[in-house]
């Protein structure tokens, strides 16, 4: 597997963060957003089985589908 570029940590929280990165496998690039946990106050994290890769050919339908949650949850505030 080659180096993976960090694009986003989200908190979820005080233990566990959403990893966002760039990856790639078996000569495949994808979006990976993981799950890691950390034990030692956030000095390290480790990634968990948690997650989902997202092909290039499916970047538009997630884009479409944050956007549509993006306008009906700020609507609903």
């Amino acid at each position: 597997m080659s180096e993976k570029k960090l694009l986003a940590t989200i908190p979820r929280t005080a233990t566990e963060e959403i990893q966002v990165q760039l990856s790639e496998y078996k000569g495949k690039k994808f979006l990976d957003l993981r799950i890691f946990y950390t034990t030692d106050g956030g000095n390290s994290w480790n990634p968990t089985k948690k997650g989902v890769a997202v092909y290039p050919e499916n970047l538009d339908q997630l884009k479409e589908a944050i956007e549509i949650a993006q306008r009906e949850l700020e609507g609903a505030e």
